[in-house]
Protein backbone atom coordinates (compact mmCIF):
# COMPACT_ATOMS: atom_id res chain seq x y z
CA UNK A 1 0.00 0.00 0.00
CA UNK A 2 2.86 2.44 0.81
CA UNK A 3 4.54 1.66 -2.53
CA UNK A 4 1.37 2.64 -4.42
CA UNK A 5 1.11 5.89 -2.49
CA UNK A 6 4.78 6.66 -3.18
CA UNK A 7 4.33 5.92 -6.89
CA UNK A 8 1.27 8.17 -7.11
CA UNK A 9 3.15 11.01 -5.39
CA UNK A 10 6.06 10.57 -7.79
CA UNK A 11 3.62 10.62 -10.74
CA UNK A 12 2.01 13.84 -9.49
CA UNK A 13 5.39 15.48 -8.97
CA UNK A 14 6.59 14.43 -12.41
CA UNK A 15 3.42 15.75 -14.06
CA UNK A 16 3.81 19.12 -12.36
CA UNK A 17 7.49 19.40 -13.27
CA UNK A 18 6.80 18.28 -16.85
CA UNK A 19 4.29 21.05 -17.49
CA UNK A 20 6.93 23.77 -16.99
CA UNK A 21 6.44 27.46 -16.68
CA UNK A 22 4.04 29.31 -18.94
CA UNK A 23 5.45 31.57 -21.64
CA UNK A 24 4.77 35.25 -21.88
CA UNK A 25 1.63 36.43 -23.56
CA UNK A 26 1.92 37.83 -27.08
CA UNK A 27 0.81 41.46 -27.31
CA UNK A 28 -0.17 43.31 -30.47
CA UNK A 29 0.74 46.99 -30.78
CA UNK A 30 -1.14 49.16 -33.28
CA UNK A 31 -0.26 52.82 -33.89
CA UNK A 32 -2.73 54.96 -35.81
CA UNK A 33 -2.63 58.62 -36.77
CA UNK A 34 -0.32 60.43 -39.18
CA UNK A 35 1.89 57.34 -39.00
CA UNK A 36 0.50 53.79 -38.82
CA UNK A 37 2.21 50.54 -37.85
CA UNK A 38 1.43 47.17 -36.28
CA UNK A 39 3.77 44.74 -34.53
CA UNK A 40 3.85 42.06 -31.82
CA UNK A 41 6.04 41.56 -28.75
CA UNK A 42 6.00 39.37 -25.65
CA UNK A 43 4.22 40.98 -22.69
CA UNK A 44 7.45 40.82 -20.68
CA UNK A 45 10.03 41.26 -23.42
CA UNK A 46 13.74 41.00 -22.65
CA UNK A 47 15.28 44.36 -23.61
CA UNK A 48 18.39 44.45 -25.77
CA UNK A 49 19.48 47.68 -24.06
CA UNK A 50 18.08 49.24 -20.87
CA UNK A 51 18.87 52.20 -18.66
CA UNK A 52 17.32 52.54 -15.21
CA UNK A 53 14.87 55.43 -15.01
CA UNK A 54 15.18 56.21 -18.75
CA UNK A 55 13.78 53.32 -20.77
CA UNK A 56 14.69 50.29 -22.83
CA UNK A 57 15.33 49.31 -26.44
CA UNK A 58 14.18 46.24 -28.39
CA UNK A 59 16.08 45.45 -31.59
CA UNK A 60 14.80 43.93 -34.83
CA UNK A 61 11.02 44.15 -34.43
CA UNK A 62 9.16 43.06 -37.57
CA UNK A 63 6.04 44.70 -38.99
CA UNK A 64 7.13 48.05 -40.43
CA UNK A 65 6.58 48.06 -44.21
CA UNK A 66 8.04 51.58 -44.56
CA UNK A 67 11.33 50.47 -42.96
CA UNK A 68 14.17 48.78 -44.84
CA UNK A 69 13.59 45.01 -44.54
CA UNK A 70 10.36 45.90 -42.63
CA UNK A 71 12.34 45.80 -39.37
CA UNK A 72 12.65 48.56 -36.77
CA UNK A 73 14.20 49.14 -33.36
CA UNK A 74 11.77 50.40 -30.71
CA UNK A 75 12.67 52.42 -27.63
CA UNK A 76 10.12 52.67 -24.80
CA UNK A 77 10.66 55.57 -22.40
CA UNK A 78 9.89 55.87 -18.69
CA UNK A 79 7.52 58.56 -17.38
CA UNK A 80 10.55 60.47 -16.06
CA UNK A 81 11.87 60.68 -19.65
CA UNK A 82 8.57 61.84 -21.15
CA UNK A 83 7.09 58.39 -21.80
CA UNK A 84 6.06 57.31 -25.27
CA UNK A 85 8.24 55.51 -27.77
CA UNK A 86 10.59 55.87 -30.73
CA UNK A 87 10.38 53.64 -33.79
CA UNK A 88 13.59 53.72 -35.81
CA UNK A 89 14.49 52.03 -39.09
CA UNK A 90 17.07 49.50 -37.86
CA UNK A 91 19.07 49.48 -41.10
CA UNK A 92 19.12 53.14 -42.11
CA UNK A 93 18.90 54.59 -38.60
CA UNK A 94 16.10 56.96 -39.59
CA UNK A 95 13.36 57.65 -37.05
CA UNK A 96 9.93 56.61 -38.33
CA UNK A 97 8.05 57.93 -35.29
CA UNK A 98 9.15 59.85 -32.17
CA UNK A 99 6.49 60.39 -29.50
CA UNK A 100 5.84 61.51 -25.96
CA UNK A 101 3.07 60.05 -23.84
CA UNK A 102 2.47 57.77 -20.89
CA UNK A 103 4.91 55.12 -19.74
CA UNK A 104 3.78 52.01 -21.62
CA UNK A 105 5.20 49.42 -19.21
CA UNK A 106 5.39 48.57 -15.55
CA UNK A 107 8.29 47.03 -13.68
CA UNK A 108 11.93 47.93 -14.14
CA UNK A 109 13.65 48.76 -17.41
CA UNK A 110 15.58 45.47 -17.12
CA UNK A 111 12.36 43.45 -16.73
CA UNK A 112 9.44 45.44 -18.17
CA UNK A 113 5.86 44.23 -18.54
CA UNK A 114 3.77 46.07 -21.12
CA UNK A 115 0.46 47.65 -20.14
CA UNK A 116 -2.71 46.79 -22.04
CA UNK A 117 -5.07 49.49 -23.28
CA UNK A 118 -5.33 52.52 -25.54
CA UNK A 119 -2.80 55.31 -25.12
CA UNK A 120 -2.66 58.84 -26.58
CA UNK A 121 0.75 59.78 -27.95
CA UNK A 122 1.94 63.13 -29.27
CA UNK A 123 4.72 63.77 -31.75
CA UNK A 124 7.90 64.87 -30.03
CA UNK A 125 8.35 68.61 -30.74
CA UNK A 126 5.62 68.41 -33.39
CA UNK A 127 1.90 68.57 -33.90
CA UNK A 128 1.06 64.95 -34.75
CA UNK A 129 -1.35 63.00 -32.58
CA UNK A 130 -1.32 59.21 -32.43
CA UNK A 131 -3.17 56.41 -30.72
CA UNK A 132 -1.40 53.27 -29.54
CA UNK A 133 -3.60 50.26 -28.85
CA UNK A 134 -2.00 47.32 -27.00
CA UNK A 135 -4.02 44.08 -26.96
CA UNK A 136 -3.39 40.52 -25.80
CA UNK A 137 -3.27 38.00 -28.66
CA UNK A 138 -2.73 35.00 -26.35
CA UNK A 139 -6.33 34.09 -25.64
CA UNK A 140 -5.60 30.39 -26.24
CA UNK A 141 -4.09 28.52 -23.28
CA UNK A 142 -0.50 27.30 -23.55
CA UNK A 143 0.18 23.61 -24.30
CA UNK A 144 1.56 23.24 -20.77
CA UNK A 145 -1.84 24.26 -19.40
CA UNK A 146 -3.54 21.48 -21.36
CA UNK A 147 -0.89 19.00 -20.22
CA UNK A 148 -1.45 19.91 -16.57
CA UNK A 149 -5.22 19.63 -16.99
CA UNK A 150 -4.94 16.19 -18.63
CA UNK A 151 -2.52 14.99 -15.95
CA UNK A 152 -4.94 16.15 -13.25
CA UNK A 153 -7.90 14.44 -14.91
CA UNK A 154 -5.88 11.24 -15.26
CA UNK A 155 -4.94 11.30 -11.58
CA UNK A 156 -8.55 11.94 -10.57
CA UNK A 157 -9.61 8.97 -12.69
CA UNK A 158 -7.04 6.76 -10.95
CA UNK A 159 -8.31 7.85 -7.53
CA UNK A 160 -11.95 7.19 -8.48
CA UNK A 161 -11.10 3.78 -9.89
CA UNK A 162 -9.18 2.91 -6.74
CA UNK A 163 -12.11 3.94 -4.49
CA UNK A 164 -14.59 1.84 -6.47
CA UNK A 165 -12.41 -1.22 -6.03
CA UNK A 166 -11.93 -0.75 -2.31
Amino acid sequence: MNVKRLLSQVAISAALLWTGAANAALYQFTVTGDYSAQWTLDSNVTPDVSQDGVGFLVYDVEGFPDAFFSIADITFFSAASGGGLVIEDFYLGNPLLVTDGPQLYSGSEDSPVFKLGTFALTEYEGTGAYTLNVTNLSAVPEPQTYAAMLAGLGLMGMVLRRRRRG
